[in-house]
């Protein structure tokens, strides 16, 4: 295994653990500036597409934002040359306290040692009722 591919597969870790802290510089820090983001979701044969570091990030923010709970669980990085694949599970609560929880996966293209390309894919799965408060008046 040579070192690119193993800083590579080092790259997505990181790359995960900044969405999950919610980190938009710590994820961008990962891709190039002219990076391209195909959404799972839009109006285009490919989702919807947004392109460049600064509109990148800020699509990134707004979900942060929209979704203060999101997670990804990756369950397997997978590198093939300057090509990857990242496995996970989507959680987050909207804001009117329906929740998501779907798997989904990322296609990435690797341009040297950051990501130039993500390509989302997630399970069209119907929002899931809000979570109920726990009942403390039963114990």
């Amino acid at each position: 295994m040579s070192d690119l591919h193993t800083f590579r597969q080092t790259r997505l870790q990181q790359l995960f653990t900044a969405f999950n802290r919610h980190d938009s510089g710590a994820v961008m820090a990962c891709m190039t500036d002219d990076v391209i983001f195909d959404a799972a979701a839009g109006p285009e044969i490919c989702g919807r597409r947004i392109s460049g570091a600064i509109e990148v990030r800020a699509v990134f923010e707004r979900t942060f934002a929209d979704m203060p709970d999101a997670s990804w669980q990756c369950t397997r990085h997978a590198v093939f040359g300057n090509r990857a694949l990242s496995e996970w599970i989507f959680r987050a609560t909207t804001k009117d306290g329906t929740r998501v929880e779907a798997q989904g996966c990322d296609l990435f293209l690797f341009s040297g040692d950051k990501i130039c390309a993500k390509s989302a894919f997630r399970k069209d799965r119907p929002l899931q009722p809000a979570a109920q408060p726990m009942d403390t008046a039963r114990s």
